[in-house]
C-alpha cells in the first residue's frame, strides 16, 4: 500500500485536512495524518476559511480531527507522498526544525509535494523555493518571492506544478491540486469514453 504523510497543526484549515485526507484514502493511499507533538489518537482542532467579501478570509471554529499516526514514530522512507495542508497551523510550523527537515528530504529525494494555501509558508521556511514555480494564497505572495519562488497567479481552483512540487491558492482548488498530486506519484486517470466513467492505474 502506498502511504502519504499529510501534516497538520492546531488551526489546520478544515477542508485542507479533511478533503485531501478522505479523497486520497477513498483512492487506496495509507494517509498518515501527523502533528508535531502529538500522538496516534489525539485531536487538533480545525479552522473554516472562507470568503464572504471582505477584505480577507473569514475563520471560525472547524472540527476536532484525530491523528492516526504519531509525529515521532514516522519513518521518512516509507513515503511516496508529503501533503502540506493550509490554515494559521502553518505559521508555527515552519517553525519547527523536524518538520523543515521532512521538506528537506522530500525535496532532495524527489519525493512528490503538495501544499495548499499558506502550507506554502512551509516551503519558504525550509528555503526549497528558488527557481521554482508555484503559486499560494494570495497574501503568501511576498514569502514566496523573498525566498526565490517565481510566483504564478492563477484562478481559485487552479494549480501549478513543477517538478516534484504542486501548489494551489485555496482550497477551491482541490480537484486540480489532487489530480496533479497523484500523477506525481505515478498514478494516473484513465477516461473511458465519453462517459464521465474513470479507473485509476499505476
Amino acid at each position: 500500500m502506498k502511504k502519504i504523510l499529510l501534516l497538520v497543526g492546531d488551526f489546520s484549515e478544515d477542508y485542507e485536512v479533511m478533503v485531501p485526507y478522505q479523497a486520497l484514502s477513498m483512492l487506496g493511499f495509507r494517509v498518515d495524518v501527523v502533528c508535531p507533538g502529538k500522538s496516534r489518537g489525539e485531536f487538533i482542532k480545525t479552522a473554516i476559511h472562507d470568503f464572504e467579501g471582505d477584505q480577507t478570509y473569514t475563520e471560525k471554529p472547524g472540527h476536532l480531527f484525530r491523528l492516526n499516526a504519531s509525529f515521532s514514530n514516522i519513518r521518512l522512507e516509507e513515503y511516496c507522498g508529503l501533503y502540506l495542508s493550509g490554515g494559521r497551523s502553518s505559521e508555527y510550523l515552519r517553525l519547527d526544525r523536524a518538520v523543515l527537515h521532512i521538506v528537506h528530504y522530500a525535496t532532495n529525494f524527489s519525493i512528490p509535494v503538495a501544499a495548499v494555501c499558506h502550507g506554502i509558508q512551509i516551503l519558504a521556511a525550509a528555503g526549497v523555493l528558488k527557481g521554482k514555480k508555484l503559486t499560494a494564497y494570495p497574501s503568501v505572495r511576498p514569502e514566496v518571492e523573498l525566498a526565490g519562488g517565481n510566483w504564478v497567479t492563477t484562478s481559485d481552483d487552479q494549480s501549478v506544478v513543477d517538478g516534484n512540487l504542486v501548489t494551489a491558492p485555496t482550497w477551491m482548488a482541490h480537484p486540480a491540486l489532487l489530480r496533479d498530486f497523484i500523477n506525481l506519484i505515478g498514478i494516473r486517470f484513465i477516461h473511458q469514453g465519453s462517459g464521465t466513467a474513470a479507473r485509476l492505474t499505476h
